[in-house]
């Protein structure tokens, strides 16, 4: 008799506790991070706001060149700290791909993006060559290592690092780790125009993205539709030398810079969105186009099973064969 009424007490606690569960919901969140904006939509039974908070906080703390005490900060000054889980991950991917990309992609071209204005410190008129060479002599994260104790052995003590052209991405695919924590399993994270996507949009189909034009402007960013493409499981990434520029005292110049020339990569392409498993590697692949010509940029995508590309010049819009686009 009292087994039977243990039994009933615990099936009448699980009706109870499952009539509690709160059902799953879309939901929003929206502000700014990272001199960005970032919209997230997600479909899950609480609010996470704070934990995308907290996940974009300690993605700054780390990797942030902007911030002043930031890791990757005291590294760049020369402190001796261990890599922590995110730089670990990062720094191993940049190497990855700066491989894959023959080096076009490196992000200890960090003293370079400083000389000419678009990184963490002053810079903005235009070097001479004898300056470029001494900042080139630093350069080449391929020269530089992770010891077993995990402190990063750079290839100079004057090398520094600038991963922001990879970390948006990074902080996308951060985000969705954290959804996945909690159960959710269909979101949209978009980060300054980086976005990785899970599982279902609203409607119930694969999410839709839009695809910007390379339209310049000198104000407000202007969202003039490229393509649509439809994608799931994925992320994506656009980068562009038609809004990140800054004009010197002989022209402008654009924020790419050559870790081959030293000087802002003057290429065909006006535009590269990749699609890869990550945002993280979306991000730097597409980074990695625009420091080389369609052609090249191209051979690379398709020497990667896993990436699509759409390549935008002043010409034609190529693009991998996989590459799903659903309209124009």
């Amino acid at each position: 008799m009292k087994t039977k009424c243990c039994l009933i007490f615990f099936i009448i606690c699980g009706v109870w506790l499952s009539s509690c569960t709160a059902p799953q919901v879309w939901r929003t969140a929206q502000g700014a991070v990272w001199n960005t904006e970032f919209h997230i939509t997600y479909k899950a039974s609480v609010d996470l706001r704070d934990s995308v908070l907290a996940v974009m906080k300690q993605v700054e703390a780390s990797l942030s060149p902007f911030a002043k005490k930031s890791l990757i900060t005291r590294i760049n000054l020369g402190e001796d700290l261990r890599a922590d889980s995110l730089l670990t991950r990062i720094f191993l991917e940049s190497q990855r791909i700066n491989s894959l990309s023959g080096g076009a992609f490196d992000p200890t071209v960090a003293p370079l993006i400083n000389l000419w204005g678009f990184g963490y410190k002053n810079g903005g008129v235009e070097p001479t060559q004898e300056a470029i060479d001494s900042m080139l002599a630093l350069v080449g994260i391929a020269e530089c290592n992770l010891s077993p104790d995990g402190l990063i052995v750079r290839k100079s003590p004057g090398t520094e690092f600038n991963f922001s052209a990879i970390t948006k991405g990074y902080g996308c695919d951060l985000v969705g780790e954290m959804f996945r924590r909690n159960g959710v399993t269909d979101y949209m994270v978009e980060i300054g125009g980086e976005i990785a996507v899970s599982g279902r949009n609203p409607r119930g189909s694969e999410w839709r993205i839009m695809v910007d034009a390379p339209v310049e402007s000198d104000s407000a960013p202007i969202h003039q539709q490229l393509v649509t493409i439809g994608i799931t499981d994925c992320g994506v990434a656009t980068s562009g030398n038609y809004r990140n520029r800054r004009d010197t005292e002989r022209g402008r110049v654009w924020h790419t810079i050559s870790p081959v020339t030293g000087r802002p990569a003057l290429t065909d392409l006006l535009s590269a969105t990749v699609i890869a498993p990550t945002c993280m590697t979306a991000d730097a692949l597409a980074t990695a186009c625009m420091a080389l010509y369609s052609a090249d940029a191209m051979a690379m995508i398709e020497g990667i099973s896993s990436a699509e590309a759409l390549l935008v010049t002043a010409d034609t819009v190529i693009s991998t064969r996989g590459f799903p686009v659903m309209d124009r």
